[in-house]
């Protein structure tokens, strides 16, 4: 079994690495690629993967490169995990949303609009090529925007599943509150990529005991403490929200909040030097215990569950992804991507059935749906008018005025990765 990893040269890789080493009996991998042009960043990533493989023993053969073509050629999967544009552009996204008052982040509101308009169009191009080498090759997408990234690869005609490890870090926050191993904990988990909400939390499997009410009585302070949300919040609601949906429902809170401290990219780039300083050293041969604070816990986990079910190694299996709503949200297209537990197996996944939503959580999924649409659109075929009438249409922007400056904003800050600006 052949695996490539498209941005192999992220600081998250080792993470990735760490999961495929541990879980090699359920995704036994032959050989790795590493693909990234950063070829000062690929060497020491990719040291210190080959270190990670020797020392617990996994037999896998790592290899590193810049030629896209090459690596993926002959894959049976290949993981998207790219940020065009690195953190100076991350940076970009989670400050000029602010001066108009509005959140700064990578993957929603204005930021995360400007993350879709620079990245769509070059994840259709690696899929493409990999299309040419391998059609037969699986695409599994980690890059945010995930859901419109996996909706662009769907529509364009690719074998595609959308990942994101917010799914999976409930599951096993959950697994430890209840003392419970993770594999006993099934979330009626329900939305759109980073707008999702756990309506359950069930024991055994889908039709088991539902223990949200006696987490969140129980350890409902603690929940609200990770969310970083008042309690107030989940026990009125009787859900777990995802930690996005602060940036909804604390909108003017977050943005004061963001505007007295250094932005997350500033942070994430310090770390990241730091990593790549640790990951140069030739003895360090384990994931460092910094990688935690960089974020994408679980993501190995999750990529290795995932990986093994869509190449039959694994067998099929349940598993929250992000694919086609097929008529599981009745109010959304069938095209729509969304965010559910899914049975995967070596034909994609398909979506489970979901409890009915109240309108509290329907109505924002329609409308960030209807957004993402014409966030899709303007990443496709460009132009100022379409990037406006997406800005227009997200709930967090909503008004002329400030769907008018930050076009003009979004325009200029990214114009070099804008084919058509």
């Amino acid at each position: 079994m052949k695996l490539a990893v498209v941005g192999g040269g992220s600081t998250y890789t080792p993470e990735l690495i760490d999961g495929f080493a541990r879980l090699r009996d359920t995704l036994p991998i032959e050989e790795l690629v590493l693909v990234d042009p950063a070829a000062d960043r690929l060497e020491l990533v990719g040291g210190l993967a080959r270190r990670i493989f020797a020392k617990q023993g996994h037999p896998g053969r790592i290899v590193t490169t810049s030629d896209l073509d090459a690596g993926v050629a002959d894959a049976d999967a290949v993981l998207l995990q790219l940020r065009v544009g690195g953190q100076a552009a991350r940076n970009q996204d989670e400050t000029w949303p602010l001066e108009c008052g509005c959140i700064g982040q990578e993957t929603t509101g204005a930021g995360g609009l400007a993350k879709a308009m620079r990245t769509v169009p070059v994840v259709l191009d690696i899929a493409e090529r990999v299309r040419r080498t391998n059609p037969d090759a699986w695409i599994i997408d980690f890059t945010n925007p995930v859901g419109i990234v996996t909706r662009a690869l769907l529509q364009a005609g690719h074998k595609a599943v959308g990942l994101c490890n917010v799914a999976i870090g409930f599951q096993r926050k959950f697994a430890r509150l209840l003392d419970v191993t993770p594999g006993e904990v099934h979330l009626d988990h329900v939305g759109l990529n980073h707008l999702t909400w756990e309506l359950g939390v069930r024991l055994g499997g889908p039709d088991g005991e539902n223990v949200l009410p006696r987490l969140l009585a129980e350890h409902g302070d603690t929940i609200a403490d990770d969310l970083r949300m008042p309690r107030a919040i989940t026990d009125r609601l009787g859900v777990v929200p995802s930690y996005y949906l602060r940036y909804f429902y604390a909108h003017d809170a977050v943005v004061r909040e963001l505007g007295t401290k250094p932005s997350r990219a500033a942070e994430v780039a310090a770390m990241e030097k730091e990593l790549l300083a640790m990951y140069g050293d030739p003895a360090l041969d384990e994931k460092p215990a910094l990688l935690a604070k960089r974020g994408g816990a679980f993501y190995s986990e999750a990529a290795v569950d995932l990986a093994s079910s869509l190449l039959g190694s694994g067998g099929s299996a349940v598993q929250v992804v992000n694919t086609y709503n097929k008529g599981t949200l009745p109010f959304l297209p069938d095209d729509a991507v969304i965010e559910v537990q899914a049975r995967v197996d070596g034909t994609g996944a398909t979506p489970l059935a979901v409890p009915e939503l109240d309108p509290l959580y329907a109505g924002l999924i329609a409308n960030v749906t209807a957004y993402e649409d014409l966030a899709l659109e303007a990443a496709l075929r460009g132009g100022r008018d379409r990037v406006f009438k997406a800005l227009l249409a997200h709930p967090l922007i909503g008004q002329f005025e400030y769907a008018e400056a930050l076009t003009d904003k979004l325009i200029a800050h990214n114009r070099e990765h804008l084919a058509w600006a």
